[in-house]
Order: C-alpha cells, then sequence, then structure tokens
C-alpha cells in the first residue's frame, strides 16, 4: 500500500468497479434465472389447461355415452345378454304403449260421455218443464172446455125459472137434467145410485144409519143422496141408509 493519497484513493475505486461489475453480472444471471422460470410456469399452465381439456372432452364424451344408453331401449340392452329375454320384454313395451294409447283413447271417451250426459240432463230438465207447462195448459183447457158446457145447463135453468109461476116446467128440468148427465157421461164422470136390497160397498157407499125395511138385513135400504166416480176413481161415495134385522 502506497503512501500517497492519490494511489489510496484510485485503489479502493477499482475495487469498487469490480464488485460493481459482479453485482451486475450477479443480478443479470438472476433476471435470466427468472425469465427462465416463467417459462416453466407457462409450460406448465399450458399443461394443465390441456388436461382441464382434455378433461371436459372426457366428461362430454361420457355425457354422450349416457344419452346413447337411455336411447336405447330395455329390449336393447337386455339383447347382449339374452335375446329371448329381450323378445319378451320388447313385447311388454309394445303392449304398454298400447294400454297408454288405449288410456289416453278411453279418458278422451269419458270426458265426451260426461259432456253429452250433461247436455242430456239439462235437455231433460228443459223438457220436464215444457211437459209440466203443457199439461197445466191441458188442465187449463179441459176446465175450460167443461165450464162452457155447464154454462149452457144453466142457462136451461134460469130459463125454467123465468117461467110464470103456474107453468110446468118439469119437462124443462128433465131435459136440462138429461143435457147435465150426459156432459158428465162425456168427462167420465158416473152417477153411484145403487139398487135396495143390494149389498153395501165400504168404498163407495157411505152408512148414515140402520133403518127398519122390507130389504134383507144389512144391505141398502134407500139412497139418501148419490154419489160420483170418475174414472174408477170415487169422487164422493152415496149416502145410504141399511136394513137392520127385526
Amino acid at each position: 500500500m502506497s503512501d500517497d493519497p492519490a494511489e489510496s484513493v484510485t485503489e479502493p475505486t477499482a475495487e469498487s468497479d469490480d464488485e460493481t461489475a459482479a453485482s451486475a453480472d450477479s443480478q443479470s444471471n438472476d433476471e435470466d434465472a427468472f425469465d427462465f422460470d416463467d417459462e416453466v410456469v407457462d409450460e406448465n399452465s399450458g399443461a394443465d389447461e390441456g388436461a382441464t381439456e382434455s378433461k371436459d372432452a372426457d366428461e362430454t364424451t361420457a355425457g354422450d355415452a349416457a344419452s346413447a344408453d337411455e336411447a336405447e331401449t330395455l329390449a336393447d340392452r337386455v339383447s347382449e345378454y339374452d335375446d329371448d329375454l329381450a323378445a319378451k320384454v320388447a313385447d311388454l313395451e309394445s303392449r304398454v304403449e298400447t294400454l297408454e294409447s288405449e288410456r289416453e283413447e278411453t279418458a278422451e271417451r269419458a270426458s265426451e260421455l260426461e259432456s253429452r250426459l250433461k247436455r242430456t240432463q239439462a235437455d231433460f230438465q228443459n223438457y220436464k218443464k215444457r211437459a209440466k207447462k203443457r199439461q197445466q195448459q191441458i188442465k187449463d183447457r179441459a176446465t175450460e172446455d167443461f165450464v162452457e158446457r155447464v154454462v149452457t145447463v144453466r142457462d136451461n135453468l134460469v130459463r125454467a125459472l123465468s117461467q110464470d109461476e103456474d107453468a110446468d116446467i118439469r119437462d124443462g128440468v128433465e131435459s136440462t137434467l138429461k143435457e147435465f148427465d150426459r156432459i158428465l157421461e162425456d168427462e167420465n164422470v158416473s152417477v153411484i145410485d145403487p139398487e135396495p136390497g143390494t149389498e153395501v160397498d165400504p168404498n163407495r157407499h157411505e152408512v148414515m144409519m140402520r133403518v127398519e125395511s122390507d130389504q134383507p138385513a144389512d144391505t141398502i135400504a134407500d139412497v139418501f143422496q148419490p154419489g160420483y166416480e170418475m174414472a174408477d176413481k170415487v169422487i164422493r161415495a152415496a149416502q145410504i141408509t141399511v136394513s137392520k134385522d127385526e
């Protein structure tokens, strides 16, 4: 080491430059190493992406295969093991399809029949209303026709009573009675007027009392008031007296 101050300053400077150069080279080497690592990372990343894509492709292929398997019928899968059993399975599948089709047709038919039943019920209700209205109209017309004929009888009776007090109106009254009986006969009305001595019919006769009579005991002695029946239905029972035992 020299005692000269200039040399003393210069020597440390040279050593410092060498150290700086060495540091720069080291840094350069570090950067190169870093770049190399980046390339390695990039290559590894590409490999990972390729592996992922390959995995996705495998999963897609597996999914397509599963869909294809599902598209196959049970009979197709069974045929790989047993042809006879596969034929039976195919027959069962065909029958199932037929039954499903029949079920749908039956459901449509049931719906159609239900609609027709509702329409029929509505038509029947309307028919009942019309029939009831028509029956009432027939009843009203029948009553009207009967009244038109009866008023004629009343007119004859009024004319008979309008005669002089000393006039003999018996013939007129008898003629009016015959006309009235004819009207009742047209209406299927008959008089219940039993003959004395006939048997008592509780359904058509009403016993008023027992009297002494020359008729056999427990037979009709006399008719107190005649009755009427229409179409075999008693409208009013005849009031009678019955002969009692002596």
